[in-house]
Parts: structure tokens; C-alpha cells; sequence
């Protein structure tokens, strides 16, 4: 998401900062290229122009510090600004009891997962959600929130199949919700293929007896034009008080992102990173301005090691490889570790000035290839890799459906870590020695 955007924004920053000095012509040509990139990008052509009219006026004012070049000066006003169009004004969820959110959005927009995900969230912030299913024209939606229910182990409430009364069924889960000791309700509601009155009017009435808090649209940022469309009608007729933007981490050119909030001056509140149940996550608007900019995210990239990585886990592997005793089994558990951050696109986004590098990405078939290749060897050659012979090899190539010179160029690529790991722990043995000597 945003990568073709991104590309586009940082040739145009790159360009500016080959000048010497800002002038109105420069900044002109400038804007007039943003204007294309975003409008191909998707963003609402309105929203666009009063962006880039904010942009233009600010910059135009801007006195150029001494400190920074005229291109830098740029950048941090687009920074700035494409916070403020994100949602600089992001606020958390307003959870005051009888802390009730309302699910809403379209058939196929990601509503039941995203509830799922948002109870799971919450469960980890240490609340204890509960779910409510409320979309009486579709029986699979239920049956869906219950399955996932089950795996994010919430507790949940199903209607009877024959129950057609939206009303009537969530006043029966209001009671069954005195039962259970939750203090979050989520209502994952009715969608439709597209918006109708009969659709507006049942979620309306839901709304006017649940009284809740939050008003949660669901939206697709793969839908492009068609979600701002979307959030202006489920805004006008029910105040929403937040976005989920969901396929976060797709293919699409992000422009919805960029318009929803604009249009219907509601915060994205989160974001779906990802088809997993934990790849769901509050949005930060100046963290994906950074990202977009081609600035990265250490600051979400820090958060999400803390979480994947374990603390002792990690000063075992940092021992391991000070005394190059750093083997397959410690390789196998790096991997999984990596894997608990989510997708390795998604973490090379965050790396300042790695998101965007032309020619770099992760081939998914290759990290599980080599996955493959070391889950193929026994437990003797994982912890012994000096013992793989060519027939070991060959053996492991077959199991793993290989190629003997894979297996071969995974070898040499582990020696050649090992020895870097090795060679390191020397230096810095070295440099610690001169210390001393000149005390």
C-alpha cells in the first residue's frame, strides 16, 4: 500500500533538494506533479486540491531555516500536512461504560474480522470485550463471528437462526451481557453490497437503542473512489465517530486513506495490516506519513519487536552468536521470531529509507524454501553443521524439494554469517584491549 505513491512523492522531494533555493516556480512544478501522484493514487480530486493549496501557502511563507536546505524544508511541510489529512487529531476510543461500539460498513469491507481483531486488541490492552452479532440477514456472518470468536477466545452472543428483529436481538444480548463480566461491546452489524435505505434505517434504529459510544466504519482501501462515496453516506445518516481502514497491506493505491478522513473530518482510529487476527493495529498518522515519505517508522518498528521478540530468548541469541555458537535450531528460532513481527515488506517499510529502494524485496516462496531446507535436517546436523556431507545433502535436498546447489548456497550464506559473527566478536575484543593500554 502507498509504494507506487511513495516512489512517486520521494522523485519529486529528490528533485527539489537539488536546488539551491526555493522559488515560486519551483515550487509550482512541484505541486503540480503531487497533484498527478495523488490523483493516481486514488485521493478525491477535491481533497487533493485543497491539500496541495494548503501545502503551496505554506510553503511559499515559510522562512528557510539555516539549518536544513530548501528540499528538507519542503518535506517536513508535506510531513506536516499529510498528518494533518491522515488525522492529526487521532483520539483513542472512548470506552466510558456501558462502553458499546457499532460495527458498520459494506458486505466484503472486512466488518466481522475487524471486530474479531478489535476484540483481540482490546483483550490485550486488558479489557474484556465481548461480541455481539447483530447482522440477522446473512447466517454466515454469525457463524463467521463465532468461529473467530472462539479463536481470539471471547466470549460471544449468536441470535436464534429464525430471529429477523434487530431490536429485539440486541436487547436479549443486552441481557445475556449482564451474565458475562465483559466491559467492551462489540456489535458487528448488517452490511450490504452497496448502501440502501432499508440497510441505513436498521442500523439507525440499532443505534438509537444501543446509545453507544463509538461508531466504527469499516472501509476497504482497496476500493478507491468508491469508499469516499461510502464514508459520506454512513456519516451523514449516522454520525460516525471512526474508520477502519482494512487491506492495509494490499496492492491498492491507498488514495482512500487519503480522503476518508478529509471528507468526513472522522479519525481513522485503526487499521488492518494483514489477514492474521494480530495484524490489526491503531493508526498513526504521522508514523504512515513518515512511511510514505520514505522516512520509515522506528518507532512502530521498536513496538513490534518488543512484542515478537522474548527478552531472555533474545540474550541467548545475542551470546550465541558473540561466541559464534550460533547454529540451524538458533536460525529456525530468528525466523519465527521474524514472523511474529508480520510480513517482511511490512517491516522493511518502517526502516528509514528502505521502504522505497528500487529493486529491494522479500520473495515469501524463498524465506519458506529455506524454511524448508533446515526443517529437512535432523537434530544432530541443525545443532552440528560441520557434519553436512554431500550425502547429507542430498538427503536434505530430497526432503525438502531442492536442489543440491540450494542447499549448498544456504550453507555457504550460514558459514559466511557465522564467520562475520565470529570476526566481530574479535574486534570487539581488539578494541576493548587498545582501551586499556591507553588508560
Amino acid at each position: 500500500m502507498f509504494s507506487q505513491l511513495g516512489d512517486k512523492l520521494q522523485d519529486i522531494f529528490k528533485d527539489l533538494r537539488g536546488h539551491g533555493s526555493i522559488s515560486e516556480t519551483n515550487i509550482n512544478d512541484a505541486m503540480r506533479q503531487v497533484r498527478l501522484a495523488l490523483l493516481e493514487a486514488d485521493v478525491d480530486f477535491q481533497v487533493a486540491k485543497s491539500f496541495i493549496g494548503r501545502v503551496k501557502e505554506k510553503a511559499l511563507g515559510e522562512e528557510v531555516l539555516r539549518s536544513v536546505t530548501p528540499g528538507q524544508q519542503m518535506v517536513k511541510i508535506f510531513h506536516d500536512e499529510l498528518t494533518a489529512l491522515l488525522g492529526g487529531d487521532a483520539a483513542p476510543l472512548n470506552l466510558e461504560k456501558p462502553a458499546r461500539i457499532l460495527i458498520v460498513g459494506l458486505n466484503g469491507a472486512g466488518k466481522t474480522t475487524s471486530s474479531a481483531k478489535l476484540a483481540k486488541l482490546l483483550k490485550k490492552q486488558g479489557r474484556t470485550p465481548l461480541l455481539i452479532a447483530s447482522d440477522l440477514q446473512r447466517p454466515a456472518a454469525i457463524e463467521q463471528l463465532a468461529t473467530l470468536a472462539k479463536q481470539v477466545d471471547v466470549p460471544v452472543y449468536t441470535p436464534d437462526a429464525a430471529e429477523k428483529d434487530v431490536r429485539r436481538s440486541s436487547a436479549a444480548a443486552l441481557e445475556w451481557a449482564k451474565t458475562q463480566t465483559g466491559n467492551v461491546q462489540i456489535f458487528d452489524t448488517a452490511g450490504r453490497q452497496e448502501i440502501d435505505t432499508a440497510l441505513i434505517e436498521e442500523i439507525k434504529q440499532l443505534k438509537e437503542f444501543l446509545k453507544p459510544q463509538e461508531i466504527l466504519l469499516v472501509a476497504d482501501a482497496a476500493t478507491g473512489q468508491q469508499a469516499v462515496s461510502v464514508a459520506t453516506h454512513f456519516n451523514d445518516a449516522l454520525g460516525i465517530t471512526g474508520i477502519i481502514l482494512t487491506k492495509l497491506d494490499g496492492d491498492a493505491r491507498g488514495g482512500a486513506a487519503l480522503s476518508m478522513r478529509e471528507v468526513t473530518q472522522r479519525p481513522i482510529k485503526f487499521a488492518g495490516v494483514g489477514e492474521k487476527l494480530d495484524q490489526f493495529e491503531a493508526f498513526v498518522p504521522d508514523r504512515l506519513a513518515g512511511r510514505i515519505l520514505g522516512m520509515g517508522d522506528i518507532v512502530g518498528l521498536v513496538e513490534k519487536a518488543a512484542e515478537a521478540f522474548d527478552e531472555e530468548e533474545a540474550e541467548r541469541m545475542q551470546r550465541k552468536l558473540r561466541t559464534a555458537s550460533f547454529d540451524f535450531n538458533d536460525f529456525l528460532a530468528q525466523f519465527k521470531m521474524m514472523r511474529k513481527m508480520g510480513p517482511i515488506e511490512n517491516i522493511l517499510g518502517m526502516i528509514p529509507g528502505m521502504g522505497n529502494v528500487q529493486g529491494l524485496s522479500v520473495d515469501e516462496k524463498q524465506i519458506k524454501r529455506t524454511e524448508a531446507i533446515v526443517l529437512s535436517m535432523t537434530s544432530d546436523e541443525r545443532s552440528r553443521p560441520d557434519i553436512l556431507n554431500a550425502r547429507r545433502r542430498q538427503r536434505i535436498a530430497r526432503g525438502s524439494g531442492s536442489t543440491v546447489t540450494e542447499v549448498n548456497d544456504l550453507l555457504q550464506r550460514f558459514n559466511q554469517m557465522r564467520k562475520m559473527m565470529k570476526n566481530a566478536g574479535k574486534m570487539k575484543k581488539m578494541m576493548a584491549q587498545m582501551a586499556r593500554m591507553q588508560k
